[in-house]
């Protein structure tokens, strides 16, 4: 079993969608071992996406990830990290395909409803950066 991190992002629990998302998590299979709902400061956003500082739209993205609430959590299933990135979509919604969860639930790049991890060490780092290991089921 692999675990990776995902998340609802601000857009998509704003819109009354996170439990559709939940709902379709647990449909395709994924055991959910962590989970948390907050509201990401500032600094935590910069922290979280520290990756991207250089780039032209880290301001707008931190920016973006502290409006609001969402919820973080920790996915296991067998292939997590590419069964999570399948089932969200590309990160544009309109070049998503159809049945995805951004396709379905996104509204533009920057506002794409759901973050996963991208690879093993993205994930032990994303995992890392918002739960304990006592707090995974």
């Amino acid at each position: 079993m692999e675990r990776t991190f995902a998340i609802i992002k601000p857009d998509a629990f704003a819109a009354g969608h996170a439990g559709k998302i939940l709902a379709r998590i647990y449909a395709e299979g994924f055991k959910v071992v962590g989970l948390k709902k907050l509201w990401l400061s500032k600094k935590e956003a910069e922290g979280f996406y520290y990756v991207h500082r250089e780039r032209p739209f880290f301001g707008e993205l931190t920016d973006f990830m502290s409006s609001g609430p969402c919820i973080v959590m920790v996915l296991e299933a067998e292939d997590a990290i590419r069964k999570w990135r399948d089932l969200m979509g590309a990160t544009n919604p309109a070049e998503a395909a159809e049945g995805t969860l951004r396709r379905e639930f996104g509204g533009s790049i920057g506002e794409n409803a759901t973050h996963g991890s991208d690879a093993p060490e993205t994930a032990a780092f994303e995992i890392g950066y918002f739960f304990s290991g006592m707090e995974l089921l």
